[in-house]
């Protein structure tokens, strides 16, 4: 299948999960996580109706800006952002959907403040307590978005989160159901910020349809909408 025909049926997919669950298909936004792909292939998915790229990777980010390679898409980042990169990423994408430490958060203000914007961004939530991810800790999440919400240069869109590898269908609905109840209760701690928090970041390739059933409203697909990715440091 071509990446036209990959885009929408990821797209019909959604649509069908919403309705299952009685939600508008409207309400739910396809990323394209853009990892190792090029130039040439994101502008042909922005051409097929594309409009978020997600990036894990600032070198990767860095070079398809210096193409224009996202040009007519929102550009979120949603990989691993270690604080000595953020000079790269503050002011450059529309949405950091990966921040998971108060470390982190304060490195993102100080750029922002520094080149005068405000970041949207979201607060990465390691929902299911491994230590091999990052990520705040469910008990610890009101306490950083507290802090979000009052940093001037930071505006707290919402929560993502990646939940652990599922090995069977289904299995990831709890971890999404729970992300949904955390963030409804947030949302609802934070008053003042409360209309801002539009955003719940989850489900990738093998289990975005859950994840639009447990109220995404952002899913990030990569191998579902290009194929298997290359193996690291392969041509591509």
């Amino acid at each position: 299948m071509s990446l036209a025909e990959n885009i929408q049926k990821v797209r019909e997919n959604i649509a069908q999960a919403a309705r299952e669950v009685g939600r508008d298909p409207g309400e739910i936004t396809l990323v394209a996580a853009t990892k190792v792909q090029t130039s040439d292939t994101i502008r042909e998915a922005i051409a097929a109706g594309i409009t978020v790229c997600g990036e894990n990777r600032v070198q990767e980010m860095t070079a398809h800006l210096g193409d224009d390679a996202y040009a007519g898409a929102a550009l979120h980042f949603i990989g691993h952002l270690q604080t000595n990169k953020v000079k790269f990423v503050v002011g450059k994408v529309d949405l950091i959907e990966s921040v998971g430490s108060e470390h982190l958060l304060e490195a993102i203000e100080r750029q922002a403040e520094k080149i005068g914007v405000v970041q949207d961004i979201l607060l990465e939530v390691n929902v299911g307590g491994e230590e091999s991810k990052s990520g705040v800790a469910p008990e610890d999440l009101f306490a950083l978005a507290q802090k979000a919400a009052v940093l001037p240069h930071v505006r707290l869109r919402g929560l993502m989160a990646i939940p652990p590898a599922a090995h069977a269908p289904g299995e990831n609905r709890p971890f999404f159901a729970e992300m949904k109840q955390l963030f409804v209760d947030i949302k609802g701690k934070m008053d003042d910020n409360s209309s801002a928090m539009d955003s719940l970041s989850m489900g990738m390739s093998g289990d975005y349809m859950d994840a639009v059933r447990e109220g995404a409203t952002l899913v990030r697909v990569g191998t579902a909408l290009f194929g298997p990715r290359p193996p690291m440091g392969a041509p591509h």
